[in-house]
């Protein structure tokens, strides 16, 4: 028998007397599970928030805020004067009545309550116009109707339903120093604003004394072109202090904000991973000394090391890819699609959904495969060491 055949037919024996080994190869799939979970329970949460994030901007359309500000419409402040001047800007589309594409908002902070908890969270409350909508890719209003402008009326975003209590359709809600309706809800698939609260615009400055100022002005460009235009005119008028960004760009960075938990999942995950290692090392030891006589019988007729140490190397590898395997389906039925809020950069809750990605996939197999790789080599070594004269003492 030629040395391939000898490999394989060692490792079809190693694996198929598995059942006898049973708990103890359990406990090694079940370790290597853990440690590939709870990476990608991490990775999810970090990947799901940076999509909502990163999925809420824009190339076509502008984004106007202070200079300063760092990226948080929260700390940001534009004038009405300096809106005003913008609105006669180079690079701002026209719509269909000529006037400029334009979304002048608001941003404040109110209280909200999750529904799992009384602890009081900080929510963002928009002050729109008529235009905000068409500013949103995919916004529809999914249940009630759409605010009326002029009135105390308020439309949430279907992740603030889903996460907080108080602001179901039909209730009444204490904002600032009044009260607001709520009317409807809405959603902007996939992105921060689904997490918002909108109001007039108008009244919300009234109510928290905003007047004079919006926090941001979104402006639709006109064209590849339009972005450049529009930043020299700005930066040709010294009445300007503010920042032409378009809207991917400014919520970028944002994404970042939990971005640190995959890389505290990866090292959990290397830290388990340790953990999985030495109990791998632990199974394969024992399963080389409980076939010590089986080992040594196929080494006296003829069977080589290496076909030894293939088949306890190759048992190592399954056992931890099946971990591996198991780690990650446990991962994306736990995780994938569950949703969860967290503070974003402006200090207000973020729903967002959980997202098991692909990359993540293949970084939770390879860490199964390192296990499995480092768990056979010595085990593997010690069973192509195995003395002939074993299968006598045995």
């Amino acid at each position: 028998m030629n040395a391939l055949a000898q490999i394989g037919a060692v490792i079809g024996l190693n694996l198929q007397s598995l059942p006898q080994r049973f708990w103890m190869s359990a406990a090694t799939v079940i370790a290597v599970a853990l440690a590939v979970g709870v990476m990608l329970a991490f990775q999810s949460i970090s990947a799901g928030f940076q999509a909502t994030v990163r999925g809420s901007g824009s190339t076509e359309i502008a984004v106007i805020s202070r200079e300063g500000s760092g990226g948080s419409e929260l700390n940001s402040a534009v004038s009405l004067d300096e809106m005003r001047i913008l609105s006669g800007a180079p690079g701002v589309k026209l719509g269909p009545d000529g006037a400029p594409q334009m979304s002048g908002e608001l941003y404040v902070i109110v209280d909200g309550r999750r529904k799992s908890g009384p602890e009081k969270v900080n929510l963002p409350l928009r002050g729109v116009g008529a235009a905000a909508a068409g500013f949103r890719d995919g916004f529809t209003i999914t249940q009630g109707r759409m605010l009326q402008f002029g009135a105390n009326e308020l439309i949430v975003g279907e992740g603030v339903l889903e996460e907080f209590t108080g602001f179901e359709i039909g209730s009444v809600v204490r904002l600032g120093d009044a009260d607001w309706n709520v009317v409807g809800a809405f959603t902007a698939p996939a992105t921060v604003f689904d997490s918002e609260i909108w109001g007039d615009g108008a009244i919300v400055q009234n109510v928290f004394d905003r007047q004079g100022s919006v926090q941001t002005v979104r402006l639709r460009l006109d064209g590849p072109e339009g972005l450049q235009k529009l930043t020299d005119y700005v930066a040709a008028d010294s009445r300007f202090n503010v920042i032409v960004e378009t809207e991917a760009d400014f919520f970028a960075d944002q994404g970042g904000a939990v971005g640190f938990l995959a890389v505290v999942g990866t090292v959990l995950g290397v830290i388990m991973g340790i953990g999985s290692l030495a109990g791998a090392l632990n199974t394969m030891f024992a399963s080389v000394s409980a076939r010590t006589r089986e080992i040594a019988t196929l080494r006296t007729i003829g069977f080589g090391g290496l076909s030894a140490f293939a088949g306890t190397f190759v048992e190592s590898i399954v056992l931890a890819l099946l971990g591996g395997l198991l780690g990650v389906g446990g991962a994306f039925l736990l995780f994938n699609g569950l949703t969860a809020s967290t503070l974003g950069a402006g200090f207000t809750q973020v729903v967002f959904a959980f997202k098991v990605t692909p990359d993540s996939v293949v970084q939770g197999v390879g860490l199964a495969l390192i296990i499995g790789v480092l768990g056979g080599l010595a085990p593997g070594l010690r069973a192509a060491r195995a003395p002939l004269l074993a299968v006598n003492a045995a």
